[in-house]
C-alpha cells in the first residue's frame, strides 16, 4: 500500500510539473509573439504618422499650387488668351502624368500582397506584416489602403487604436469618393463617437430607424449578399462564427458560444489523452472548423477522430468520412475511404454516416449516381432529426431532383431543418417567400431570413476580434468593432455594446451619452427578441437611466418579458410593482402570483422570491392585526421613505433574515 501511495504521489508531481513546463512555453510563446507583433506594430505607426503628416502638406501643397495656378491662368489669359492655357495646362498634364502613373502601381502592388498575406495568415505576426504593406501601399496613395489602414486606426488593431487620426484619414477619403470613409463617418456619427452625434446619418431601410421604411428595397440588399454567402457555403467553404454574449458566458465544451481558456482547453486534451470519446470527438470538431478560438487544424482533427473510432465511436467514423470526402491537408480527397467510414458509421444507425452515403449517392462519387438511395438515406437521416439530411431532401424536392417537384415537402423540410440552424435551409426559405414560391409571398419574412444568412458573412469574424479585445481589457476597441456589428442588424451586438456602454468603462464616449446610446441599442435587441434586453429596457425606465422615470412604461416592458419570454426576472420585478402600486394599481393577490410564478420559472429565483414573499406576508399580518388601525396615523408620520430611504423594504427583508438567523441559533444552540 505504502509503495502504491508513493507511485501515485510521484504521478502527481510529474503531472504538476509537466504542465508548469506547458504554461512556461505557452507564456514564453505569447511573449514572443508579442515582441513580434510589437516591433510590427512600431512600424506601423511611424507609416500612420507619416501618412497623416503627408496627406497635411499634400493638402497644403494642393491649396498653394491652386492659387498659384489663378494667378497663372489670369495672367495667360491678359496675355495669351484661352488657347494658349489650355495647351499649357495639357503639357503640365502629361509631365506629371508618367512619374505619378507608376507610384500608382507600385502602391496597388504593394496593396495586393497585404491582401493575399492577410488571406493566408493565421498568426497575429502574419497580419501584423500585411498592415506594413497597407501602410506603404498607403504612403504611395493608395486609397484602399489608406481604408485599411483608417479601419485599423478605428477598431484598434493591434493595440493602435486612434479615433482622431481615423476620422481625419476618413473625411480625407470621403473628400476623395470613398463610400466606404462616408459610410465609417455615418457610422461614427451615429454614435458621437469622436464626432458629433447625428443618428440620421444612419442608414437603416428595414427598421425605418431615423428614414422611411421601404421593405423592398432592404430585400434587394439582403439577398444580393446572402446570394453569395449561399454560393460560398455550397462549396463548403463556410465557417460559423462565435457570437459570445457578454451577459452569459457559460464555460462548456457543448455551448455554442464560449471561446476555451488555455488552461481549460489543457484540461479537455489531458481528458483526451485519457481515452474519453466524447472530449475527442468534440475536440477533433473544433479542429475542424476552427470554433470557440481555436485554429482549423485538420490534422488534430483527424487524430483526435481516429482515436475516437478506434474505440467504436460511430460519430467519429462519420466525420472521418466527411474529412475525406471533402478533402484537405491531413485527409486528402479519397471516395473510397469516404464511403468506407461512412458504411461503418451508418452500419451503427448513425444519421451523419446515413447522409454522407446519400451525399455519394447523390453526386456520383465513388458510385454511380442513384436518386433513389440517395433519397433512402436522406430519409433515414432526417428521421434521426440531422438538419444536412432535411435540407437535403428539402432541396430534392425543391429542384426535382430524381423526384417530382413537391414545393410542400420542401418547404416543410427547408423548415425543419432551418430549425436547427441549417444556414442554407434558411436561404431557400428566403427565396420561397421573397419569390411566393410554395408560399403566400413575405417581403417581411424573407428580409429576416436572408438576414439570418447575411450573418455569417466573412465580417463577422469581427466578433471574435471583439470578444478578445474585451476580454484583454481593450475596452474601447471591442465597443467599436460591437458597435458597427450592432449597426449591421447583429442582436448579439447590440446587447453587448449595451453592457459595455452601460459599464461606463468606455472611454471614447462622454459619460452623459452612454446610457440614452445602451436603452437605444437595448431597444433594438428587444426588438428582434432578445428577453433580457426587454427587462433591461424596463429597468432602465424604472430608474430613469438614460431617459426620465416612468413606472408605467417600466410595467409595459416587464410585462411584454413575462408573457411572451416568462422571464423569472421581469415576473419578480413586475410582482414587485403591484406590491407597492408602482406604475399600476396595487394588487397584493396578482403580486403573491407573480412571485411563485418566478420561483417556478427559475431556480435561482427561488431565495428573493422567499424573502420577498416574507416581507410581504409580514406587511399583510401587520394590517390585520386588531388594533393595528389605532397606529395608522402614527405609521403614516414617519413616513418611512423618507425616514428610511427609498429601500425601507429591503431593510424589512434584512431585519426579518436576522430575526430568523437569531431564532435558529437560539433553537440549536
Amino acid at each position: 500500500m505504502k509503495l502504491l501511495s508513493l507511485l501515485i504521489e510521484i504521478l502527481i508531481i510529474l503531472g504538476v510539473i509537466i504542465k508548469n513546463i506547458e504554461a512556461e512555453k505557452h507564456s514564453k510563446k505569447q511573449k514572443e509573439r508579442n515582441v513580434t507583433t510589437q516591433v510590427s506594430v512600431n512600424e506601423l505607426k511611424q507609416f500612420l504618422s507619416h501618412i497623416l503628416e503627408r496627406r497635411k502638406l499634400i493638402k497644403v501643397i494642393y491649396q498653394r499650387e491652386n492659387a498659384l495656378g489663378k494667378k497663372k491662368i489670369q495672367r495667360k489669359l491678359r496675355i495669351k488668351g484661352i488657347q494658349n492655357k489650355d495647351i499649357s495646362k495639357r503639357n503640365t498634364n502629361h509631365l506629371r502624368k508618367q512619374p505619378k502613373q507608376n507610384f500608382t502601381d507600385e502602391g496597388d502592388q504593394l496593396f495586393k500582397m497585404g491582401i493575399k498575406i492577410l488571406q493566408q495568415s493565421k498568426s497575429q505576426k502574419q497580419k501584423a506584416q500585411a498592415y506594413v504593406f497597407f501602410a506603404k501601399a498607403a504612403d504611395m496613395g493608395n486609397m484602399k489602403a489608406m481604408e485599411k489602414m483608417a479601419d485599423a486606426l478605428l477598431f484598434g488593431n493591434f493595440g493602435m487604436q486612434n479615433i482622431t487620426a481615423a476620422i481625419q484619414l476618413y473625411e480625407s477619403l470621403a473628400k476623395e469618393g470613398s463610400y466606404k470613409a462616408q459610410n465609417a463617418l455615418g457610422f461614427l456619427s451615429s454614435y458621437g463617437i469622436g464626432m458629433e452625434y447625428n443618428q440620421a446619418k444612419g442608414y437603416r431601410y428595414l427598421s425605418g430607424i431615423n428614414v422611411l421604411q421601404n421593405c423592398e428595397v432592404a430585400l434587394n440588399h439582403y439577398k444580393k449578399v446572402a446570394d453569395y454567402i449561399a454560393d460560398k457555403l455550397e462549396k463548403s467553404e463556410g465557417i460559423p462564427v462565435e457570437k459570445v454574449r457578454l451577459t452569459e458566458r457559460p464555460e462548456n465544451l457543448s455551448s455554442n458560444s464560449e471561446i476555451l481558456d488555455w488552461d481549460i482547453y489543457q484540461y479537455y486534451k489531458f481528458l483526451a489523452e485519457r481515452g474519453d470519446v466524447q472530449i475527442q470527438v468534440s475536440l477533433g470538431q473544433l479542429h475542424l472548423i476552427g470554433r470557440k478560438g481555436l485554429d482549423q487544424d485538420y490534422y488534430k482533427a483527424l487524430y483526435y477522430f481516429l482515436k475516437a473510432a478506434k474505440a467504436g465511436s460511430a460519430n467519429a467514423m462519420a466525420f472521418i468520412g466527411k474529412m475525406y470526402l471533402e478533402g484537405n491537408a491531413a485527409a486528402p480527397q479519397n471516395n473510397a475511404t469516404a464511403f468506407k467510414y461512412f458504411s461503418m458509421a451508418a452500419s451503427k444507425g448513425n444519421a451523419i454516416g446515413l447522409h454522407g452515403l446519400g451525399l455519394l449517392y447523390f453526386y456520383g462519387k465513388g458510385v454511380p449516381v442513384n436518386y433513389a438511395e440517395a433519397l433512402k438515406y436522406f430519409q433515414k437521416a432526417a428521421e434521426k432529426g440531422w438538419p444536412n439530411a432535411q435540407f437535403q431532401l428539402g432541396f430534392m424536392y425543391y429542384s426535382g431532383s430524381g423526384v417530382w417537384k413537391d414545393y410542400k415537402l420542401a418547404f416543410k423540410y427547408f423548415y425543419l431543418a432551418s430549425q436547427s440552424g441549417q444556414p442554407l435551409a434558411i436561404y431557400y426559405l428566403a427565396e420561397m417567400y421573397a419569390t411566393g414560391t410554395g408560399v403566400l409571398r413575405s417581403c417581411r419574412t424573407a428580409v429576416e431570413l436572408y438576414k439570418g444568412v447575411c450573418e455569417l458573412g466573412h465580417w463577422a469574424e469581427k466578433f471574435l476580434t471583439a470578444y478578445f479585445a474585451y476580454k484583454d481589457g481593450d475596452i474601447d476597441s471591442s465597443l467599436v468593432q460591437y458597435a458597427l456589428l450592432a449597426e449591421m442588424g447583429y442582436e448579439v451586438a447590440q446587447s453587448n455594446s449595451a453592457f459595455i456602454l452601460e459599464s461606463k468603462k468606455a472611454k471614447i464616449l462622454e459619460k452623459e451619452k452612454m446610457y440614452p446610446m445602451a436603452l437605444l441599442l437595448w431597444n433594438r435587441a428587444a426588438i428582434q427578441g432578445n428577453a433580457f434586453a426587454r427587462v433591461k429596457i424596463g429597468d432602465y425606465h424604472y430608474y430613469g437611466y438614460g431617459t426620465k422615470k416612468d413606472y408605467q412604461t417600466a410595467a409595459t416592458h416587464y410585462s411584454i418579458a413575462a408573457d411572451k419570454y416568462h422571464s423569472a426576472q421581469a415576473m419578480f420585478n413586475l410582482a414587485y410593482m403591484y406590491e407597492h402600486g408602482l406604475g399600476i394599481a396595487k394588487d397584493i393577490h396578482l403580486a403573491r402570483r407573480l412571485y411563485d410564478m418566478a420561483a417556478q420559472t427559475s431556480p435561482d429565483a427561488h431565495i428573493p422570491v422567499f424573502f420577498a414573499l416574507m416581507k410581504l406576508e409580514t406587511m399583510h399580518l401587520l394590517q390585520d392585526i386588531l388594533f393595528f388601525n389605532q397606529f395608522t396615523m402614527r405609521w403614516k408620520w414617519m413616513k418611512l421613505d423618507n425616514t428610511l430611504g427609498p429601500y425601507w423594504d429591503l431593510f424589512v427583508i434584512g431585519l426579518i433574515v436576522a430575526v430568523l438567523v437569531f431564532l435558529l441559533r437560539n433553537r440549536y444552540g
